[in-house]
């Protein structure tokens, strides 16, 4: 079982949503996930984990070696909606991880909320992503072999 993906930039904001399973045969897809994240956009990362079946060990640290990355970039991950089976416990050498309870809580942090203001608004997805999801107004997509753009 693996994962679906879909990116979203809003003005200095980047949403990394994850649907599927974070295992061990997910952890290479989410590492590519946030190496688009990371050549695209700028500002704090939320990886909002509603659509999140679970996760497994690997896959938390996967987590955290991608808030490790996006650091390295001078960008921040902070999680929304982590799955009910298990809580992230990061190392002393992890950057700062702030956990909301959902995807309006972390964007409320930000003084944001999500749909609002669709221009500068770019959304890049896996094949996978449910296309009902995908309707929101400016949206437009990148190109990538395995990313169905919009």
């Amino acid at each position: 079982m693996t994962i679906e993906w879909r990116y979203t930039v809003e003005q200095d904001l980047g949403i990394l949503s994850v649907s599927g399973y974070l295992g061990p045969d997910a952890v290479r897809r989410f590492t590519g996930a946030v190496g688009w994240v990371v050549g695209r956009g700028s500002g704090p990362v939320i990886v909002d984990l509603t659509g999140l079946r679970g996760w497994s060990a690997e896959g938390q640290l996967t987590i955290i070696e991608a808030a490790r990355r996006l650091a390295g970039a001078g960008r921040g991950l902070e999680l929304a909606a982590i799955p009910a089976d298990g809580s992230l416990v990061p190392d002393r050498d992890c950057p700062p991880i702030p956990v909301h309870a959902d995807l309006a809580g972390a964007l409320a942090s930000h003084g944001t909320r999500h749909g609002e203001a669709p221009e500068g608004r770019h959304e890049w997805r896996t094949t996978g992503w449910p296309s009902a999801d995908v309707s929101a107004p400016g949206a437009e997509g990148g190109d990538c072999a395995h990313l169905r753009s919009r």
